[in-house]
């Protein structure tokens, strides 16, 4: 690899993490929860229903892990658990209206800062060159 090319990941990165992390600290809703936690109420907004199991895995946790994320998810009321209908032993796990609704608000106060950011600091030339920009990032993020 080229220096120019080991340079420009080395900026991707720290420059993606930074924002990440900004992002983070724009929702108040979401500072109760953590990375994981978030992580996890989303693959149930995506998902619909999920085994524990299943989400230690998509979260490469220890069910142990997961099962500690889950119990406090439900003391908040944000999942529902349901026995299996087809096997008594193991429990379903949906997201509940509202942690659907804190899930969403999560999204559209990050979703917010960053419309109010873009506006504020990039002309249209430099809102398209983001939006080429995010081509790009998604060819990235899809290869192996």
């Amino acid at each position: 690899m080229d220096r120019k090319t080991r340079q420009l990941a080395s900026q991707l990165r720290e420059t993606t993490t930074r924002l990440i992390k900004k992002l983070r600290k724009k929702s108040s809703t979401g500072d109760k929860l953590s990375l994981t936690e978030r992580s996890t109420i989303a693959l149930l907004d995506q998902h619909g229903e999920l085994l524990p199991s299943e989400l230690a895995s998509m979260e490469k946790i220890t069910t142990q892990s997961m099962s500690q994320i889950l119990n406090h998810l439900f003391e908040l009321g944000y999942i529902n658990r349901e026995p299996s209908q087809t096997d008594k032993r193991k429990v379903i796990i949906s997201l509940s209206d509202l942690g659907r609704e804190v899930l969403y608000r999560v999204r559209n106060e990050r979703d917010e800062w960053l419309y109010i950011a873009i506006s504020d600091l990039c002309p249209p030339e430099e809102q398209e060159l983001l939006n080429q920009a995010l081509n790009t990032l998604k060819k990235i993020i899809e290869h192996e």
